[in-house]
């Protein structure tokens, strides 16, 4: 039987169309998705390491990375529109690069998706704890895991909604906080920012190399806008909507990070805290007092929770293209359920991995994630790369086709610095991850004696 013969529920029979996804969404449900991976909310978290980091130049920093993950956003919308598949890094650089390539990319951009829900999930858990200290973490966990699971097992099209909804509640968060943040500059006793708009954006003690490793910091905000790409095959018009998607996504974000940074800076100059960690909630008492601080911070936790309905989202999507395709055991991976026509098995295996968040800090799980999304990154820009140079017709110049390649080549350039600046033990588990990564495709092949499987999308390169 091939390794893609059955990849749904067993029944009568098993046709072509039930081992695909439905397209319900539209353009505005993809970038909520995006939206809400990113969580806008997030800039208050990171504002206090990556102005310390800057020297006070927390919205450069932003900018810069804003500039950089876009880049690498081109590259994937590109890409996109060329295959519009749910495998997102593993379908392009499968494609373009050969299946081996593309295995070890969708491989390594798992560790990402697999971990990142859990980290979503116990942030969340970790705050509502202490807004609500009576509750363990480990039920806030629970909690936040069986509604996320409960609700995507329902289908995309009621994930939609409700991320929708709470994408909006986390944005009216953000603009209230950036309201009080602008009544409290306006008035003339709040102080601000003693040397004027412009040293929130460069001063005296900022200098290139502290911004560029300030954006390095930033940058881990944008992680997530790739997995709009794992929604083609749910998506109205994937050509079109996929490809804006993940550039309107990252420009949005990147303006709200941008933004709301900016109007920080300018409430706490400098990069000096007490506590850089919880700089952000210290601006937010500061400028609208604790009671404000305390509700808005509520309702954000609440809206947060549309980041991990999301990330679970996307992330079995990934799994489910890589079971279809037999590089993961297909009868576990590559099924859909019969009503809803989600891969349940994944939503549930997500769930559970999100679990080990019980005992485990926010430092050591954040670790496990982001080995996996730059070096995926790097890669698919690359793919880009070399399709511009494969399909350079006539009428296209080499010139032309050179300075298009400047955008996947600045792309891989950043994405590999970015990589670089990871703590040791990232490179401890996503080098674990590879080498069980190479155990599994030794299996997959039968010792490399057989090819690698097709992929499942046979889209022209």
């Amino acid at each position: 039987m091939s390794a893609s013969s059955v990849v749904v529920e067993s029944g009568p029979a098993v046709s072509a169309t039930t081992r695909t996804l439905l397209p319900r969404l539209g353009l505005l449900g993809v970038v909520f998705f995006g939206l809400a991976y990113m969580a806008p909310g997030i800039v208050s978290s990171t504002f206090g390491v990556v102005a310390q980091t800057s020297n006070g130049a927390a919205p450069t920093a932003y900018l810069l990375a804003t500039g950089a993950m876009v880049l690498t956003a081109i590259s994937y919308a590109v890409l996109a529109r060329q295959f519009p598949s749910a495998g997102s890094a593993y379908t392009y650089a499968g494609h373009i690069l050969g299946k081996t390539v593309g295995f070890f990319a969708g491989w390594v951009i798992l560790l990402d998706y697999l971990f990142l829900p859990m980290v979503a999930w116990l942030i969340t858990s970790i705050y509502l704890n202490a807004q609500f200290p009576g509750i363990p973490i480990w039920v806030w966990l629970l909690i936040n895991i069986g509604a996320t699971t409960a609700i995507n097992l329902l289908g995309i099209a009621l994930a939609d909604r409700v991320n929708m909804v709470l994408t909006i509640v986390a944005m009216a968060s953000v603009v209230a906080m950036a309201i009080v943040m602008m009544i409290f500059l306006g008035n003339s006793a709040g102080g601000g920012n003693a040397g004027g708009v412009g040293s929130a954006l460069w001063n005296e003690h900022t200098s290139l190399v502290a911004i560029s490793s300030a954006a390095a910091v930033a940058a881990y905000s944008f992680l997530g806008f790739d997995a709009i790409s794992t929604l083609s095959e749910e998506t109205k018009n994937p050509r079109r909507n996929i490809p804006l998607g993940i550039v309107v996504s990252v420009v949005i974000g990147g303006l709200i990070f941008v933004g709301v940074s900016f109007l920080m800076q300018l409430v706490q100059p400098g990069g000096t805290f007490d506590n850089p960690d919880t700089a952000g909630y210290t601006i937010s008492i500061l400028a609208g007092g604790e009671t404000f601080t305390n509700v808005n911070n509520l309702i954000s936790l609440i809206a947060g929770f549309g980041s991990g309905l999301a990330i679970q989202a996307t992330s079995s999507r990934l799994l489910f293209v890589m079971g279809r395709d037999g590089v993961l055991p297909p009868r576990i991976f590559g099924r859909l359920s019969a009503t809803f026509r989600v891969p349940w098995i994944n939503i549930l295996l997500i769930a559970a991995i999100g679990l080990i968040g019980s005992v485990l800090d926010i430092e050591r799980a954040t670790s496990m994630i982001n080995f996996g999304a730059f070096l995926a990154f790097a890669v698919v820009n690359l793919a880009f790369l070399v399709w511009l140079w494969r399909r350079r017709i006539p009428q296209r110049s080499a010139v032309l086709t050179a300075l298009a390649s400047l955008i996947p080549l600045a792309g891989i350039v950043v994405d590999l610095y970015l990589f670089s600046r990871l703590h040791p033990q990232a490179y401890i588990i996503g080098g674990s991850w590879l080498a069980l990564g190479v155990l599994i495709l030794a299996f997959t092949t039968r010792g490399f004696r057989r090819p690698v499987p097709a992929l499942s999308d046979s889209l022209d390169a």
